[in-house]
């Protein structure tokens, strides 16, 4: 099964929390998950506030400049992960680190 990991990051003040020893593994924490048989990684997103928002409405499109409403968790990156079941990409998402600094992962099935 193929699942699409979508990476929600919390607090965004949650990196200057940690210690310099803890930033410096957070590069390297991302490169493991990255190398992980069966992952295909994803791109890292800018903020929110850096987003477009676009609806349509009869027929028009309308466009909002950042987030359309005030959100606690916002979408920072994502990835690609085929696996033999949903336990396993609940395992590799438990070491995402985003999921442990207020973050947190959804996991999708896509559609074979």
């Amino acid at each position: 099964m193929k699942y699409m990991l979508l990476i929600s990051h919390g607090d965004p003040g949650a990196w200057e929390n940690l210690s310099e020893e803890e930033q410096k593994a957070l590069p390297a924490a991302y490169q493991a998950i990255e190398e992980t048989p069966g992952v295909t990684p994803g791109q890292w997103m800018q903020p929110p506030d850096t987003a477009t928002t676009v609806r349509v409405q009869d027929g028009r499109t309308l466009t909002t400049d950042g987030p359309f409403v005030e959100m606690k968790e916002a979408i920072g990156g994502y990835l690609f992960y085929e696996a033999d079941d949903l336990d396993a990409a609940i395992e590799l998402a438990g070491r995402i680190p985003a999921a442990r600094m207020g973050g947190a992962v959804e996991i999708r099935p896509l559609n074979q």
